[in-house]
């Protein structure tokens, strides 16, 4: 029987188990959902994107005449509102916004699929296969993005959105199941853990 700390913290979470159970169901019916009208998943992640760079350019705004008297007021002014500027124009365009954030995450997968094949072929540190395939995945993905832009830019953001939303729920739905079926401890087994 364990009696570790991350134990005895399931333990005091064993009573809550239906609750991640809940969570986890709810989050792979979004997923499911998002990946049924990715379009529309498309749109409603960048509008919050672009709201978020809204939010922090107002916050870096404000933070920048709140320290006047600081020599990078200017950096962080300029931040602030190219922030808000950038924000507004994602939110008024969200067509525009999906495609340009579906060419930076090609440009990232292309960049970093590359870096790990190479990386992983010239280290060949143990295991070093799985590093290539990840590497080789991700820039099949990059690839994939480019050569089906702009189209890719309508859906990828609700499918990476909705698929994301899948696997946690799926995480949280497994941890439920595996708090639900820890053995119960004796008060002895307790009390030596105390």
């Amino acid at each position: 029987m364990l009696t570790t700390p991350l134990f005895m913290e399931l333990e005091g979470l064993r009573h809550r188990w239906g609750w991640f159970l809940v969570l986890g169901i709810l989050m792979l019916l979004l997923g499911t959902i998002a990946l049924i009208i990715a379009p529309a998943a498309t749109l409603g992640t960048v509008l919050v994107l672009g709201w978020l760079i809204v939010l922090s350019g107002v916050i870096e705004a404000i933070h920048a005449f709140r320290m006047r008297k600081w020599g990078g007021i200017f950096l962080h002014l300029m931040a602030g509102i190219l922030g808000i500027f950038i924000g507004l124009m994602i939110v008024t365009h969200p067509v525009a916004g999906a495609l340009a954030w579906t060419l930076l995450f090609a440009s990232f997968f292309t960049v970093i699929g590359i870096f790990r094949v190479i990386a992983a072929i010239r280290l060949k540190f143990p295991n070093w296969g799985w590093a290539v395939f990840d590497g080789a995945v991700t820039l099949l993905l990059g690839m994939l993005l480019w050569v089906q832009w702009p189209w890719s830019g309508l859906w990828f953001m609700g499918v990476a959105v909705g698929i994301s939303l899948i696997f946690r729920g799926w995480s949280y739905v497994m941890l439920a199941f595996a708090i639900h079926s820890l053995p119960v401890p004796s008060h002895s087994q307790l009390r030596q853990a105390a």
